[in-house]
């Protein structure tokens, strides 16, 4: 049997139960420092109280301390480690290798993040090799690349990304908002460069795009693709989005989790979710009325046009219809979907720029803003990126998330025995009683059964109950109602138990040496290492690196990012995959308002495009 998980993003301690309710398995959070996301900390006690909830599903949590850090922070990240570990954490994923090191001595499960570069087998070999249990690997990859990487490397669980953002460059290789703005994304700070709008020249500065999002690629949504992706190796489903609210949090689980359940059916032989739990939803997800930029598959089945949004890097939402008639201070919307008064309606203007507006009042598919927007034309497409109803429905509690109980009654010697087994076979516990057995004056099954699925506001629910066949015994309420509560307190204390798990560390004695990559050798610090462990860390595996990262030291006229996203594919000039011959001149650049500018390279035997600082 494989398990797979549905690993869901926790802003806070109220998103992380919120997903849990919703049908996570497990559950990424940030602590108050080093998390890669500085607007998304948490203290550990929350963390500690969101593993105690998971837990009792047999869910779990895993913590993110994937920043790099510097040497007067090394101390400081130990301490952190030590709390996680005492909070219950299942895991810490990490970047940087002096937390890698530090995090096995203390006997804490590793996940490698996607921040550490993971594109290729050996790549994933080497994260392993050095006590990885896990690599969440680039978004990238397509499907047979991670099936190529799993065959190489079958005893590492793999983690892929399925819903969210997408950075337009490889993880963790992304310098341009630490050179632009003294941001790192490395350090948990993106000013989010990459959502700017940029102007593309060539050489002798002439416009092939002006002020477009050149580098804002659209969301991720591989909400059909599971099966494939469970078929090449992933066992870990991730979704991005740990600066989302509640609303996105219960959205987009639930419809994760309802269709990983629906493989798990199809494959009843072969997968099973990793925790336990059945959920009960008050609404129909649905990934278009929570916030996206419009979808993408990216490059699961390889490179593919429509990646990129180039007129917005805001949410657009649904499309709902276009407009109809325009009338005074309204309008009407040809289309079949219904408004609520306080829906955000949006639409691109003749100059395809982003207006949006509130309904003030809707009558039927006649609408009152609050305000005409300018530029609103009958005909115009309208999309909505706030659906009033849809929010209220998610404002309440919205899932139930039940374990369900098969009860077994059987006979003693000198009493009864009762059996509770939790979401098939997977755990059970037992109890017994003594008590006298008596023929019942009436059929007992009913009653037994109404007895026994008394479980109140417990985290069970009674599935059903079985008795020995042509079973007329008599067991008074109070006798059954010890075994029920003795039967679920021992089956609750073995969730606990199997709670606690054992970090898979492979560490090895003999490691390979540190992948080699022509870019690493060119700009080393790529390898992003900065403090003295990380450097000792690599000294000892035979790779001599540069004193400091690129947070620490610039270098001028440097690889800013490299990005699978290439815009000679986007504008239709990638002659290898069928495109015209462009009649610009290269190198090109893009440049942004304030006249900053960046090189491209366009690096075909790679299919990948680079982006270079400028000095001016």
């Amino acid at each position: 049997m494989i398990t797979l998980e549905l690993l869901a993003p926790a802003r806070n301690l109220a998103c992380g139960k919120a997903a849990i309710d919703h049908g996570a398995d497990a559950v990424y959070i940030g602590a108050d420092r080093f998390g890669a996301r500085a607007a998304a900390g948490n203290a550990v006690a929350d963390i500690a109280e969101l593993c105690d909830y998971a837990h009792a599903f047999n869910a779990r949590v895993f913590v993110t301390v994937n920043t790099i850090v510097y040497d007067s922070e090394l101390e400081p990240t130990r301490q952190l480690l030590v709390s996680l570990r005492r909070a219950g954490a299942d895991a810490v994923i990490v970047q940087d290798m002096a937390v890698l090191e530090m995090a096995l001595e203390l006997g804490l499960a590793v996940h490698a993040s996607t921040q550490t570069d993971n594109r290729t087998a050996e790549k994933v070999k080497w994260l392993y090799a050095n006590g990885a249990e896990r690599v969440v690997l680039a978004r990238e990859l397509s499907v047979a690349s991670i099936a190529a990487i799993h065959r190489e490397v079958p005893g590492v669980e793999l983690e892929a990304f399925v819903h969210g953002a997408l950075c337009v460059s490889y993880s963790g290789l992304c310098y341009a908002s630490q050179y632009c703005f003294h941001r790192s994304a490395n350090r948990g700070d993106c000013a989010q460069f990459c959502r700017l709008p940029f102007t593309l020249e060539d050489p002798e500065g002439q416009v092939i795009e002006r002020n477009r999002h050149l580098l804002s690629l659209k969301d991720m949504n591989r909400l059909d693709d599971l099966e494939r992706l469970a078929e090449a190796g992933v066992v870990s489903f991730k979704i991005e989005g740990r600066l989302k609210d509640e609303f996105y949090v219960k959205n987009v689980t639930a419809a994760y989790s309802m269709q990983l359940t629906r493989l798990v059916r199809s494959y009843p032989d072969r997968y099973r979710r990793a925790s336990l739990g059945r959920c009960t939803y008050s609404f129909t997800p649905d990934l278009y009325k929570t916030f996206n930029r419009g979808f993408t598959s990216y490059m699961l089945d390889g490179r593919r046009e429509n990646v990129v949004s180039f007129d917005t890097p805001k949410a657009m939402g649904q499309l709902v219809g276009t407009v109809k008639e325009m009338r005074g201070r309204s309008f009407t919307v040809a289309g079949v979907c219904s408004f609520a008064n306080g829906d955000g309606l949006c639409f691109l203007d003749a100059q395809r720029q982003l207006v949006g507006f509130r309904v003030n009042r809707a009558e039927g598919n006649r609408l009152f803003p609050l305000k005409m927007p300018d530029g609103l034309r009958p005909g115009t497409p309208l999309y909505r990126n706030n659906d009033q109803a849809f929010e209220r429905l998610l404002s309440r509690s919205s899932a139930i998330r039940k374990i369900p109980l098969v009860f077994t009654l059987s006979v003693t010697g000198d009493g009864y025995a009762l059996t509770a087994t939790a979401d098939g076979d997977r755990l059970s516990a037992a109890a017994t009683v003594a008590f006298a057995h008596e023929q019942a004056a009436q059929p007992p099954a009913d009653y037994v059964t109404a007895q026994l699925s008394k479980l109140g506001g417990t985290r069970f629910v009674c599935e059903k109950v079985k008795m020995p066949s042509g079973f007329n015994g008599f067991i008074p309420a109070s006798v059954l109602a010890t075994l029920r509560r003795t039967a679920v307190a021992n089956l609750e204390l073995a969730i606990a138990q199997q709670a606690v798990r054992t970090p898979s560390c492979h560490l090895q004695s003999q490691v390979p040496t540190p992948p080699r990559d022509t870019a690493y050798e060119r700009y080393p610090y790529l390898y992003n290492v900065s403090n003295s462990q990380a450097r000792s860390f690599y000294r000892r595996q035979g790779l001599a690196v540069p004193p400091f990262a690129c947070e620490q030291h610039l270098v001028p006229n440097g690889l800013l990012m490299q990005c699978g996203h290439c815009l000679r594919y986007a504008l239709g000039h990638c002659v290898r995959r069928g495109g015209s011959v462009p009649r610009w001149k290269e190198p090109l650049y893009l440049s942004l308002a304030d006249g900053r500018r960046f090189r491209l390279e366009f690096d075909c035997s790679r299919c990948q495009m680079n982006v270079y600082s400028v000095n001016i």
